[in-house]
């Protein structure tokens, strides 16, 4: 596994390949399909953001609530497909990855090649576990959303996956090639 300290740089981004496992450290923000739809909107209007997306990770999770003596719930991905059409006006202002869980659609995956931009997994599933690399969460916008406010987190050795990578490689892609070479009979 790679240590990775956030905010990522390009020079970072380009050493990464779809497969590479990281362990992230630093400032993410938390995101799913309410505050993206604000977030979006805002960009139409010509508003400015309650966040600079430049440089910047977006982690597509809603967190359940703080359990006592908790700073957040379970904090597993959501299934980032769903972001997708407003993906690309956060990757123009600058927006450098994304974490969720699952497959990107064609065009996100071609947005992100334009915009330099990779695509990161973390696992389904296992949010109570993810929840304990979260050390600081702060809600920036959008709170009357609840758990689907945008959040600043900052998270210590947080595991993910580089699924899409600035040489257009795709892990799911890949991984489905490699099993049906494998489960074919000689």
């Amino acid at each position: 596994m790679r240590q990775v300290q956030l905010p990522f740089t390009r020079e970072v981004l380009k050493e990464l390949a779809a497969g590479d496992e990281l362990y992230l450290t630093g400032t993410l923000y938390a995101a799913r399909d309410a505050a993206h739809r604000r977030l979006v909107e805002l960009i139409r209007r010509g508003e400015p953001l309650p966040f600079d997306p430049a440089g910047q990770t977006v982690y597509y999770v809603g967190p359940s609530p703080a359990p006592p003596g908790r700073i957040i719930g379970a904090a597993g991905p959501t299934t980032s497909y769903r972001m997708d059409p407003y993906l690309e006006p956060l990757l123009e202002r600058g927006l450098l990855a994304t974490i969720g869980k699952g497959r990107r659609g064609r065009e996100a995956r071609q947005a992100m090649l334009r915009h330099g931009a990779v695509y990161l997994a973390a696992v389904g599933g296992l949010g109570a576990l993810l929840s304990q690399r979260i050390r600081a969460v702060e809600v920036v916008a959008f709170p009357e959303l609840g758990t689907e406010a945008l959040r600043r987190m900052e998270v210590a050795a947080f595991p993910v996956l580089v699924v899409n990578d600035l040489a257009g490689r795709d892990l799911y892609e890949e991984g489905a090639v490699r099993y049906l070479r494998e489960g074919e009979a000689p």
